[in-house]
Parts: C-alpha cells; sequence; structure tokens
C-alpha cells in the first residue's frame, strides 16, 4: 500500500471515529432528557417495596413468601440487584417511624410496619451490594431535626456514589406522633408549613462546603481550604440551626428529593422543592390531571417544568393473557381476611369501622367531613361510600388510589406506553404485590417489550441518580452567590481578586 492510501485511510477512519463518538454523545444526551434518539419519551421506572413480601395485603402468605423476610439483609440485596438487572432507575423504601398499637390481632394477619428496618441504615448495606440503581427511603419532617436528616443522606449519598434519593414526609398517623411526644399529629397545613423550613434548612446543611472544598495538600499541610466552608445561621418558625455539615458535600450536591403530596399545600411543596413527585390519579385522566396541575405551578418558582419527574404509583398483574392475570388475582384475593380489608380501609378514612357489620353500608355519620392524613386515599374512600355498597365491598374494592395494570406483557406495555404518550406521568413507581415472583416476570418480560418500543433504556446513561434521571446537580449556593458579586465588580478588580483567592 502507498503512503497515500494509508493516509487516506487514516483520515476517513479517523472520520468515522469522530462522527461514532459525537453520536454516542448525542445519544447519551438525548437518553438524559429523557427522549430516545427516535424521539420517544423514555419512561422512568421504580420500584416500591411497601412490605418485603409485597404490596397485596396477603402477599406474606403465599408460598413463595420467606417468613424472616424483614430481617434479612440478603433478601433485600436480592430484590434491589434483581430490579438493578431490569435497569430499574430506582429502588424505594416506604416507611413509618411506628408499630401500630390497636386492632393487634387484624393486624397479625397483614403485618404493615411492624417489624421493618431502619430504611436509610437498610440503604447503606443494599448500596454495597449494587453499582447503578438510586437508592431512596421516607423520612419525616414531623419527627426529626434538619442537621440529622441532611448528614444521613448526606452520608448515604457518599456510600452510595452519589445514588441517595430522600422521600420527604409529614407523616400520616397518628400512632407515629405518640412514639414523639404527641397525643396526633398537628393540623395538616402546619406541618406542610414546617416540613418546607426543614427542608430549606437540610438542603442549605448541604451546602456548607464547596465541591472539592478538600485538598488533602500535604505540602502545605492543608486538608481543606478554609474559604469553601459557610456556616449556616438559620433563626426560623421552627427550627434554629448555627453550625456546618461535618461532612464534604453530596457527590450528587444534593441527594434527589421525592414527595407525594395530592393536597394543594402537598403539591404547592413539589412544585417549588421537589425533583420527583409520586403522582396520584386511579385513571388515566386524573393523572393527567394532576401532571398539568403540579407542572403549571411551577413558573412561580422560577423552575422548569422538565425540573421535575412525576411519577405514577401503579400495581401490576402479569399472567399469558387479560384473563389470567384475572385469575391470578383473584387467587391473591381469596387470602385477605375481611379483618384486613375493613382496618385498612378506616386507617385511611380516618376513622374506626371495626364494630360495624360486614354486610351494611357505611352510615354516613361515620364519615369524617374532612382528613388530616393522606387526602387522595381519603377521597377516594369517600366516593367509593358515596356509590353505595357494603362494607365488605368497600373494602374489596378499595384500592389506596393505584390503577392495576394486568394482562399480558404486551398489555403492561401498552397501558404504559399510553400514559406516558399522553402526559399522565414521565414514569412509574411500581409496587409488586408479590415478591419475588411480580418482580421477576416484569424484570424478564414487560421491560424487554418496553425497549423493544423504545421506550425503555437498554443501559443506565450516567453514574449518580441525578444523572440516570436527567436532573442537574444544584449548584452550591455560595459559589452561586460568589459568581454574581464577580459579575457585578469592574473587570480589573475581578481579575486581581481572582489571584488572591486560595484553593
Amino acid at each position: 500500500m502507498g503512503l497515500a492510501a494509508a493516509a487516506w485511510i487514516t483520515q476517513k477512519f479517523s472520520y468515522f471515529i469522530s462522527w461514532s463518538l459525537v453520536g454516542c454523545f448525542v445519544q447519551r444526551q438525548n437518553n438524559t432528557k429523557g427522549w430516545n434518539m427516535a424521539g420517544k419519551r423514555q419512561i422512568v421506572l421504580g420500584a416500591a417495596m411497601i412490605h418485603p413480601h409485597g404490596s397485596h395485603a396477603a402477599s406474606w402468605l403465599m408460598p413463595e413468601a420467606q417468613d424472616n423476610a424483614s430481617n434479612d439483609i440478603g433478601y433485600y440485596q436480592h430484590i434491589a440487584q434483581l430490579c438493578e438487572r431490569g435497569k430499574f432507575d430506582l429502588f424505594f423504601i416506604t416507611d413509618t417511624p411506628a408499630a401500630r398499637t390497636d386492632h393487634l390481632l387484624a393486624l397479625s394477619r397483614s403485618p404493615d410496619f411492624m417489624n421493618v428496618f431502619d430504611p436509610i441504615t437498610l440503604l447503606a448495606a443494599i448500596s454495597g451490594a449494587t453499582r447503578r440503581i438510586g437508592l431512596a427511603a421516607t423520612a419525616s419532617t414531623s419527627f426529626s431535626e434538619p442537621y440529622t436528616i441532611a448528614r444521613q443522606f448526606a452520608t448515604l449519598d457518599h456510600i452510595s456514589g452519589g445514588r441517595a434519593g430522600w422521600n420527604v414526609v409529614t407523616s400520616a398517623n397518628d400512632s407515629a406522633a405518640r412514639n414523639y411526644g404527641l397525643d396526633r399529629l398537628p393540623p395538616h397545613e402546619d406541618r406542610y408549613e414546617r416540613a418546607r423550613e426543614f427542608l430549606d434548612v437540610v438542603k442549605a446543611l448541604w451546602d456548607t462546603w464547596e465541591d472539592n472544598a478538600f485538598v488533602y495538600d500535604k505540602e502545605s499541610a492543608l486538608s481543606f481550604v478554609p474559604e469553601k466552608f459557610h456556616v449556616l445561621d438559620h433563626h426560623g418558625k421552627y427550627y434554629k440551626v448555627f453550625g456546618g455539615l461535618n461532612l464534604a458535600r453530596p457527590p450528587q450536591g444534593h441527594p434527589v428529593i421525592f414527595q407525594a403530596g395530592a393536597s394543594d399545600p402537598g403539591k404547592e411543596l413539589g412544585a417549588e422543592t421537589a425533583d420527583v413527585v409520586f403522582g396520584g390519579g386511579s385513571s388515566i385522566q386524573s393523572a393527567q390531571a394532576f401532571y398539568r396541575d403540579l407542572k403549571g405551578r411551577m413558573g412561580k418558582y422560577g423552575r422548569n417544568p422538565d425540573d421535575l419527574k412525576v411519577l405514577a404509583g401503579v400495581t401490576v398483574v402479569i399472567g399469558d393473557s387479560k384473563s389470567d392475570a384475572e385469575r391470578i388475582f383473584a387467587t391473591w384475593e381469596e387470602k385477605i381476611h375481611p379483618d384486613v380489608g375493613v382496618m385498612k380501609l378506616g386507617q385511611d378514612l380516618g376513622a374506626d369501622l371495626s364494630d360495624l357489620p360486614l354486610d351494611q353500608a357505611i352510615p354516613q355519620d361515620r364519615v369524617p367531613t374532612t382528613s388530616n392524613l393522606q387526602k387522595s386515599f381519603f377521597d377516594q374512600i369517600v366516593g367509593l361510600i358515596n356509590q353505595g355498597g357494603s362494607l365488605r365491598d368497600i373494602a374489596a374494592q378499595y384500592k389506596r388510589g393505584k390503577p392495576t395494570f394486568s394482562g399480558s406483557p404486551a398489555d403492561i406495555a401498552d397501558h404504559m406506553e399510553q400514559w406516558i404518550s399522553n402526559k399522565a406521568c414521565d414514569g412509574f413507581l411500581i409496587s409488586f404485590p408479590v415478591l419475588p415472583s411480580t418482580l421477576s416476570k416484569f424484570v424478564d418480560q414487560v421491560v424487554p417489550e418496553l425497549q423493544r418500543r423504545g421506550l425503555f433504556k437498554t443501559e443506565y446513561a450516567g453514574e449518580t441518580l441525578r444523572e440516570n434521571l436527567g436532573l442537574k446537580k444544584p449548584p452550591n449556593r455560595h459559589v452561586v452567590a460568589k459568581g454574581n458579586v464577580r459579575a457585578k465588580l469592574p473587570r480589573e478588580t475581578q481579575s486581581s481578586r481572582g489571584k488572591q483567592e486560595p484553593g
């Protein structure tokens, strides 16, 4: 081969490599913005562990249920690894800081939250068994201090390599309140006002240190740059905090903030502060209304609608066909004791219904006029009561606001495609009824169908949860403030100050 020919081949090969790299970069950029190369919206997927055995009230009674799953770290790690094999963006653990103290016989038939690990500690252990999936936990602003929560989630973010998320809740049961010296929960509006201040303090603490403040310069005996440490001096209605976080800034800047409020104060807090909101809606129409309402509130807070992801809460029942899925679900329902359905209905309604006859209607004088707990659940129950029917029927119909996608893998994918393409959500937080079998089916059968349609990724887009969700890393507020000051200074002053700054 002549030199000219070799040069020509080298040049063409260089062009090929360059454009290939550009193509890979563009594909990654599109993926992180929630679209694929074909212009289809990409589904965000999260898995919610409501109970170790699954979200169905009788999940612990299934033959596959492991007796000691609640206290077996290997079991939790296996479930998270299964989610990661399916390229889920998020593994989310729900929680309440309480064991209920009444209706113990009914609780023994469906032991929700009666024997569970602290979720933040649990996720730290799970992080070592996973690499890319996001790890989020619930923590209440009503029963903790901002410094404690800021430190815990910053620690989890470091341990996991930037995969932590905090589901900000105000709590929704009086059992938790009694564990912390209260007779009952504070009023709904007060809890949300407190939560807003709590979150402001936590985010300020996460900005204690600028990125790369710790330099470990042995020559100058300087472990960190003092000018990159910023003391928080906060005096608010609920909290007084003076100090700084004794931990470097989290890898994500701020761990991802999740919220799930369906009330008006909840939606305002989500529109102002959240990165991800777990959406309400038992139908595609109600989900669309929630989506429009929430995204429409963001402008007044100076936020772009793309800065917030809405995940619709759903459950899935997978069979060979629609009728097969219905048959599977019916076998699960047969295992629910009537006491359990009535207990769960009463908990979310905020009224004790355990003394009422199962085969009679619920009297209107037993129905509260409003809820101090979770509004979306309350509204759904009141709607069912107003339709008529016995207590037994209503308890069987009530599904805590979550639509059920059932049928074949293609049917499930059809539902998801319809919701995502019609802007009912940006993705789904799925509660799997029976673990691990329903999750395994979804990973092995539904995920490949979504990928075939170009609706779901085949690989993770980044290393951190923010990168995989297509969310920006928040800038440190003190760095932004410095930049704003510099922008107002004459050019010659900027250049002289730039030379004097350490680090």
